[in-house]
């Protein structure tokens, strides 16, 4: 059960070309590092590449928008670096067993296999309908057994782990993790304190579980396992678990360390080594993640002998109220409720409103601010490509380097990934694009003047498109979002019919305001306001949004 070594392909041109592909505003980039409560200039491990493993879901049930606010958060991450010009291998996982999924299953009568796929589905088509790109890997727990057990055996080997026994010597299939032969556990979430804490920091300690502030976690309750009078030490974890009673014959597996099934943490150790090998640059996850979670991964990974992540990222919550959104809370919003009420486009816009280690507070007003936002961009490309006679291709807007974006933009999410300050810089473009357009009819180097407008409008949808809202990108164009009829369930079949039928109506009015009839014009525009359409007059026609 050896895990076999791929060799390293090191081609040396290969290397170069993947170097100068690399934009020069890459050396600007600085991203904050939990275990070192610093914020500091980020360098590849390996030139022109990028690896990150973020944690995925425990599919026990329907996503949650706070799930999907750590997907959307490091979504952008890795647009920003392959925007850089880095190749990015994102490895996502999924926890397909886990006791929630046992427990589950079994009170709602369904196999425990049958549950997780079902909510790994629905995972999945929340995070398509959001925008966020397929990792390169998305590997699940239950297809890497053979990893775990192998990783599992380096540690006991290694003299970091012990296997229970019973009254005959046999082994029961509990096995454990021994803290006290690791010196450095604890140096993830301070529990040495060797660093000093920043603003941003003492807030994430004091609402993320650690070392020091364990206690009775009403978001990560504690793996029956982990309360074993049989553990050496009380902060000992479960490497592998014996099975419960009530756990099905097919979620059992045999070991050298007798029957049972995984411990939570060993996975991703496991499978962020099985795809990214060594040292990776980032690892990801949400901020509840950091303690048992990450502590416990980064303790096993290193004691196994294998480098850790270079760098760990936590994303914050999603709160409401003040309150931390979770399904174990009562609190929590499905992704599929709000999509009902709200454009996809709305809602990813929404939850990557704020820079990734900030608490976004979820209100209806958070969504009327993202459903302005989106009137806003809309309006604007609509008729900046109305004004050049074309849309910019989507070909064209991928290969932007972030080398001819705005300063103020790339200087923004150079600086930890700073959100609100990159669509700071998405809406002053706006605002010089559509001052562009309102002086396009007086100018007579009108060809001069396309070209300015089409530049922004350029800039203008390649930021958005790092961000993952470029309304003329998929998924956005399939769902109607692009030509302001997005709502809920809209799609491109609607969006044309719609627009046919206003389209007509404003060229009745366009037709009635040329003969002076403008008590026809003024009716025409009340009768479509009045059905929740917007009309804004330029030099160059009428447009239309919705409210």
């Amino acid at each position: 059960m050896t895990n076999t070594q791929e060799p390293q392909n090191i081609n040396i041109s290969s290397v170069a070309t993947a170097v100068d592909a690399v934009a020069s505003a890459a050396a600007d980039l600085k991203l904050y590092d939990t275990a070192s409560h610093a914020v500091s200039n980020f360098k590849p491990i390996k030139p022109g590449q990028v690896g990150m493993y973020v944690c995925g879901a425990t599919v026990q049930s329907s996503p949650h928008i706070g799930h999907i606010r750590a997907a959307v958060a490091f979504d952008v991450v890795r647009r920003w670096f392959e925007r850089l010009g880095y190749k990015v291998t994102f490895v996502r996982n999924v926890t397909d067993i886990d006791d929630k999924i046992l427990d589950k299953a079994s009170a709602a009568g369904q196999q425990w296999w049958e549950r997780a796929y079902i909510y790994e589905r629905e995972f999945t088509e929340a995070y398509n309908t959001l925008g966020v790109e397929p990792p390169t890997y998305e590997p699940r727990a239950t297809g890497h057994m053979i990893d775990m057990i192998d990783l599992i055996k380096q540690i006991i080997d290694n003299g970091h782990g012990y296997v229970v026994t019973d009254e005959n010597g046999n082994p029961t299939g509990n096995v454990y993790f021994d803290v006290a032969s690791w010196p450095h556990y604890g140096e993830l979430t301070h529990q040495k304190q060797t660093a000093v804490a920043d603003a941003a920091s003492e807030v994430a300690d004091a609402m993320g579980p650690s070392v020091d502030n364990a206690g009775n976690d009403k978001y990560n309750p504690v793996d029956p396992a982990d309360m074993s009078e049989d553990k050496h030490d009380p902060r000992d974890f479960a490497l592998w678990k014996a099975p419960k009673d009530s756990d099905p014959l097919d979620a059992r597996w045999n070991t050298p360390f007798g029957t049972g099934r995984p411990g939570w943490h060993i996975e991703c150790s496991a499978m962020s080594h099985r795809y990214l090998k060594d040292m990776f640059d980032i690892h990801g996850g949400g901020l509840d993640l950091r303690f048992p979670h990450h502590e416990n991964e980064m303790a096993q990974t290193r004691a196994a002998g294998y480098d850790s992540a270079a760098r760990w990222m936590h994303s914050a919550w999603v709160t409401a109220k003040g309150e931390k959104m979770s399904k174990s809370l009562g609190n929590g919003l499905s992704v599929p409720a709000v999509l009902t009420q709200n454009s996809a486009w709305v809602v990813r816009y929404a939850l990557g409103s704020v820079q990734y280690r900030s608490m976004l507070e979820w209100s209806d007003q958070t969504l009327a601010e993202a459903q302005s936002a989106y009137d806003r961009v809309s309006n604007f490309i609509e008729r900046a490509g109305a004004a050049v006679g074309e849309q910019p291709s989507r070909e064209e807007i991928v290969s932007i380097s972030a080398d001819d974006l705005p300063a103020d933009f790339v200087a923004a999410l150079n600086d930890d990934i700073n959100v609100s300050g990159a669509s700071a810089a998405i809406f002053t473009a706006i605002r010089f694009g559509n001052t562009l357009l309102s002086k396009l009819a007086d100018r007579v180097d009108s060809d001069i003047a396309k070209g300015e407008v089409r530049t922004v409008l350029v800039n203008v949808r390649a930021m958005l498109d790092t961000l993952g809202l470029d309304p003329l990108a998929e998924p956005w164009v399939s769902e109607g979002a692009a030509g302001g009829t997005a709502g809920a369930g809209a799609d491109s079949a609607e969006h044309t019919a719609l627009d046919r039928l206003v389209s007509e109506q404003l060229e009745e009015r366009a037709e009635a305001r040329k003969a002076k009839d403008f008590a026809r014009a003024d009716a025409i525009r009340d009768a479509l306001g009045a059905a929740g359409i917007t009309i804004e007059d330029t030099p160059q026609g009428s447009t239309w949004t919705l409210k």
